[in-house]
């Protein structure tokens, strides 16, 4: 399976750096991360603009490390709930929408952060676009290897059918369009999965 585990999972960080960066993260998904300048990141830190040079060398460097800390923690909790289903199967696959669903309920009140980030860029080569854009690539992949492993047909345009699928209900829940985006699109792919799984099971017949 794709590794769940991002670059730079678990840095070690000082305890100024620690405070600094729980201060950015709060600020910038609240805030978005262009509202929020470092002398504001470090005053609710309690240290001084110095120490936040000194530990991350420059703004844009603290932005891609909250993007990279929630990213950790979502797909810590991802491979948590993902080792609860039988590999190759199509329940493995719809528990990325059932854990999203969960982890969208303590953490996305105010939508993705990636998706969020991404859209504050207008360079698609700044260091936080090719982080927010890494971040999707990799779950769009991970679906696909699920969707290999399930001998789902043509896994490929199955996955980025579950990718679309999962995106929207993510854009959905953070914009409160209606309740429970997660729980549709979870019935929709499993529709979609299983007359894909019961096309498979024919072409080998």
């Amino acid at each position: 399976m794709t590794d769940v585990t991002p670059l730079d999972a678990q840095p070690h960080y000082t305890p100024g750096a620690a405070k600094l960066l729980a201060a950015a993260s709060d600020l910038f998904y609240r805030e978005g991360i262009h509202a929020v300048g470092v002398d504001a990141i470090a005053s609710a830190a309690g240290v001084t603009k110095k120490t936040l040079y000194d530990r991350f060398g420059s703004k844009d460097a603290l932005i891609v490390a909250y993007l990279r800390e929630r990213d950790a923690r979502w797909r810590q909790y991802l491979e948590a709930e993902l080792a609860h289903q039988p590999k190759g199967s199509i329940e493995r696959i719809l528990a990325v929408f059932d854990a999203s669903g969960r982890w969208a309920v303590d953490n996305c009140e105010k939508g993705c952060s990636a998706i969020n980030a991404h859209a504050e860029m207008n360079d698609p080569v700044h260091p936080v676009a090719v982080e927010t854009t890494r971040q999707k690539k990799w779950l769009r992949d991970l679906l696909e290897q699920l969707c290999t492993e399930a001998s789902i047909a043509d896994a490929k345009k199955a996955a980025n059918t579950m990718m679309l699928l999962y995106e929207g209900a993510l854009v959905t829940t953070g914009m409160g369009t209606f309740s429970g985006p997660f729980t549709t699109a979870r019935e929709s792919a499993a529709h979609i999965l299983t007359a894909l799984n019961a096309k498979c099971d024919l072409e080998v017949q």
